[in-house]
């Protein structure tokens, strides 16, 4: 068909896998940020919306991903604890 001059399937045959590919991506950002509601497999918050973080929690939380040193948290345990 390329040949030819022709304008059939062929020449636009890639656009339908990559509008596909395109949408997948999408989807699993949309997935992996929480989605509509977001779960503990999702990055989302186990605790209903009601409920609030304690700042042990909030401490812990901030330990855990790296915002902190080890000296900081072990201080500010001891400052809540105490």
């Amino acid at each position: 068909m390329w040949m030819n001059g022709g304008w059939g399937w062929m020449p636009w045959g890639w656009i339908f896998p990559l509008i596909f590919l395109v949408l997948m991506v999408v989807f699993m950002v949309f997935m992996m940020r929480g989605g509509m509601g977001g779960g503990p497999m999702c990055g989302g918050s186990h605790k209903t919306s009601g409920s609030a973080e304690t700042p042990r929690e909030a401490l812990d939380r901030r330990y855990a991903r790296g915002e902190i040193t080890r000296e900081e948290y072990q201080q500010m345990r001891k400052d809540l604890e105490g």
